[in-house]
């Protein structure tokens, strides 16, 4: 079976309020945090990811975030390549908490994060979304990811939003 690009898409929570806050406090960066990938659990696109899957994927870029090169786009692309003229933002920590990956995601003054950080100031719902190379197996109703995936970035996508601000 051949490789497939794989998304999966959780929601986070802000208030105008904490976003402004973060803004404050940054000086005049947008910092914020949540929860990038969970294990062991049905995400909103239907997908499992196994905590040994996510533990191997979240190792490997660890690397990227220790570059300062973990970065993310604005929108989903149909690649498994990240394009620089659509860069809005950067993985900047990241680290368990239970079964949950949870990150710290700078937004950059690019023209794309510009916009980003103007769809959060404007109270507009989004979400954070991993984007990788691998393929599924259905088993009792659920799509199940193998352990050939690849985790390439996590975007900024519209539908969800983000649960907490730095």
């Amino acid at each position: 079976m051949a490789k497939q690009l794989i998304v999966s898409t959780l929601p986070f929570e802000f208030t105008r309020e904490q976003i402004a806050e973060s803004i404050e406090s940054n000086g005049g960066d947008l910092v914020v945090r949540g929860i990038l990938q969970k294990a062991k659990e049905q995400n909103q696109n239907g997908r499992v990811y196994t905590r040994d899957l996510l533990e191997r994927e979240a190792g490997k870029y660890q690397e990227l975030i220790d570059d300062k090169r973990a970065l993310g786009e604005l929108d989903h692309p149909d690649s498994a390549v990240v394009n620089l003229q659509n860069v809005s933002h950067n993985v900047s920590k990241m680290w368990w908490d239970g079964d949950s990956l949870v990150g710290e995601v700078h937004v950059l003054s690019t023209p794309a994060g510009n916009i980003l950080k103007e769809l959060f100031k404007s109270g507009i719902t989004l979400g954070i979304s991993s984007r990788g190379m691998g393929t599924t197996r259905e088993s009792e109703g659920k799509t199940l990811v193998n352990d050939d995936f690849e985790l390439v970035a996590f975007d900024c996508i519209r539908s969800f939003c983000f649960c907490a601000f730095a």
